[in-house]
């Protein structure tokens, strides 16, 4: 399975943006897909995830009620909606997979070393 983000850029902030993953060579249904971030001279961050069967997700209290995470099987893509943004969002954004994980465990998809398959990353620049 490769994944491709697109949709970042540079935003005021307070504004929004919707960031894609994209999917190809294989089928996302079974992927608990999550995303991850990682700003400038910091370590990666963990956003949120949905899981495989799109029932749950769960959120960084960084960005809970602001960011939402969706996805859409049938066109293998999953989306990241970011809300009220703020400068300290600004980072590189990536999605990444993984095979059929734990439904209910958020502290599970937290680690990053968990994933099977990861994007390139898109930037996403929040400005003053």
């Amino acid at each position: 399975v490769q994944l491709v983000e697109s949709g970042g850029g540079v935003v005021q902030a307070g504004g929004s943006l919707r960031l894609s993953c994209a999917a190809s060579g294989g089928t996302l249904r079974d992927y608990s897909v999550g995303w991850f971030r990682q700003a400038p001279g910091k370590d990666r961050e963990f956003v949120g995830v949905v899981t495989w069967n799109a029932d749950n997700t769960y959120y960084a209290d960084s960005v809970k009620g602001r960011f939402t995470i969706s996805r859409d099987n049938a066109k293998k893509m999953v989306y990241l909606q970011m809300n009220s943004l703020k400068t300290e969002d600004t980072a590189v954004y990536c999605c990444a997979a993984d095979f059929k994980g734990p439904l209910s465990s958020s502290d599970y998809y937290r680690k990053s070393v968990i994933y099977d398959y990861w994007g390139q990353g898109t930037l996403v620049t929040v400005s003053s």
